[in-house]
């Protein structure tokens, strides 16, 4: 993955079991759970992209949130301020995977910022 790309969405569901077996269906996903986060069910749909089914607002959060890899989410922060967005979620680590944190663009829209770990 690069600087800008989409590598992971969200889907919030009401009923995290039935949306599984919808996105099963339409798009052969298979589902797995992290230990460290129950409720988080992980899905690939290619290398280096896939995403999460959650219970809406416990689990993940309350609308559809897609997440862009960064360099820097420090940099990332401060280039969104700077342009209008707002910090919803500060930088946070994801043990050994790397970092996240969320902003609100100008427009209103929740956007994840990922950046991972620095590869071997």
């Amino acid at each position: 993955m690069a600087h800008g790309e989409i590598n992971h969405v969200e889907f919030p569901a009401d009923d995290p079991e039935r949306a599984m077996r919808f996105y099963t269906a339409v798009a052969g996903w298979e589902f797995g759970e992290m230990p460290e986060m129950p409720g988080y069910h992980l899905f690939r749909s290619g290398e280096g992209h896939g995403g999460a089914v959650g219970l809406r607002s416990v689990t993940i959060g309350a609308t559809l949130r897609l997440y862009i890899e960064v360099s820097s989410i420090e940099e990332a922060l401060v280039a969104s301020e700077r342009t209008g967005g707002t910090t919803k979620e500060p930088k946070s680590d994801i043990p050994g995977w790397g970092w996240f944190a969320v902003v609100t663009d100008p427009e209103g829209s929740e956007i994840g910022l990922f950046e991972p770990l620095p590869r071997p």
